[in-house]
């Protein structure tokens, strides 16, 4: 094997700090897992059924490269109600991954720009580099709020687009209608293409979600099943926005994905309206949990959604109390996996009841700093 084989690109993509966090968990003996974005509920039962079907009649094949017919229409309905856009157009991927993929690798051109905000979900400036373009990073501690402000700063003649992400990973913060409108607005008069990640959505604990298309049709949705209906592995997402757009990203999945995985499509259709506030409820007392028991050792901000909370260490970088925390069997994630800053650590509640108590109970042990 020669190194000059490998593209000059990939000098620039790290392997995932969470993928790294699955492999530890696998060493280690019975580990108290806060680290991984996994919801430990299972999928709603109708998903199951429709996608045992779907494998028993024979639904097995490729299917149309947009989604099939059944899925595409229950998610256009369900766009259609909440924005009334004339334009705006559904095509499902291979989860939302898939979708911030095709959506980059559509728009982006050599050397232009895309506005992230630091700390944020790894894989934005990632898939930005595999599309040649350059990640631009826009601070937000303490607070982590996504501002126009903040962005405005940023933007620059080769500023392509910008990436929300609200609720956010790793913070947990989720923008107020005001902040969403004041950044579509920007983006709009700029002439600047504004992604918004809506995967967590669902789970908004202190008031309703708003997203940035509500302001500014123009605004590319991402979304899909993994986090809200406990489907991670079933690779089904979304993306929706204008048509043209659309157009060209489903162009461009008939030559990468083909299509998203047949079954889970079965799946997906069968709980487009699913009612989702039980899990709702449930992670937002296990938000409170968290809260109660770190708040008073923990520099804190009080996570509004997703299944997140990003504390900043008590004690040392976040990488240093990452690993003392791994030597008490506890796996959660340093801060600078998401952040140009090793200050924070991220923990995932998206577990049970009984296991976030004892890895709580960890980190207010940890907050002491050892001899």
């Amino acid at each position: 094997m020669h190194d000059a084989w490998i593209a000059a690109r990939m000098s620039r993509i790290d392997a995932s700090g969470i993928r790294k966090a699955f492999e530890l968990a696998r060493q280690l003996k019975d580990p108290i897992n806060l680290s991984i974005g996994l919801p430990d509920f299972q999928p709603p039962e109708a998903a199951r059924l429709a996608a045992i079907h779907a494998i028993e009649s024979g639904a097995n094949a490729y299917t149309l490269t947009q989604g099939i017919p059944e899925l595409v229409s229950r998610l256009q309905a369900k766009v259609d109600r909440e924005y009334g856009h004339s334009d705006r157009q559904v095509l499902v991927t291979s989860g939302s991954s898939g979708a911030l993929t095709l959506a980059l690798a559509a728009v982006v051109n050599p050397g232009e720009e895309v506005v992230l905000f630091d700390p944020g979900f790894a894989m934005y400036r990632h898939l930005t580099t595999l599309a040649g373009g350059s990640s631009v990073m826009v601070d937000t501690y303490p607070d982590f709020r996504p501002t126009a402000e903040r962005v405005q700063a940023a933007l620059s003649p080769r500023t392509k687009c910008v990436i929300v992400n609200s609720p956010g990973n790793p913070t947990g913060q989720v923008a107020t209608a005001a902040e969403m409108k004041d950044l579509a607005d920007l983006c709009r008069r700029r002439e600047i293409l504004l992604i918004s990640d809506e995967v967590y959505r669902s789970f908004c604990y202190d008031g309703p979600f708003d997203s940035p298309a509500r302001h500014n049709d123009d605004v590319l949705v991402v979304d899909g099943f993994s986090k809200s209906h406990g489907m991670t592995g079933w690779r089904l997402g979304y993306a929706h926005g204008p048509k043209r757009l659309i157009q060209e990203m489903a162009k461009l999945q008939q030559f990468t994905f083909v299509c998203a995985p047949s079954i889970a499509q079965h799946g997906g259709a069968a709980v487009v309206d699913h009612d989702l506030s039980s899990q709702t409820a449930a992670y937002g007392r296990k938000r409170d949990m968290v809260v109660e028991a770190l708040d008073d050792l923990y520099d804190l901000p009080r996570p509004e959604g997703a299944f997140y909370a990003f504390p900043r260490a008590p004690w040392g970088t976040g990488t240093e109390f990452t690993a003392q925390a791994i030597q008490k069997n506890l796996l959660i994630i340093p801060g600078n996996v998401f952040s140009a800053r090793d200050s924070h650590i991220r923990i995932s509640f998206a577990v049970d009841d009984q296991t976030l108590a004892r890895g709580l109970a960890l980190l207010r042990e940890l907050a002491r700093k050892p001899s």
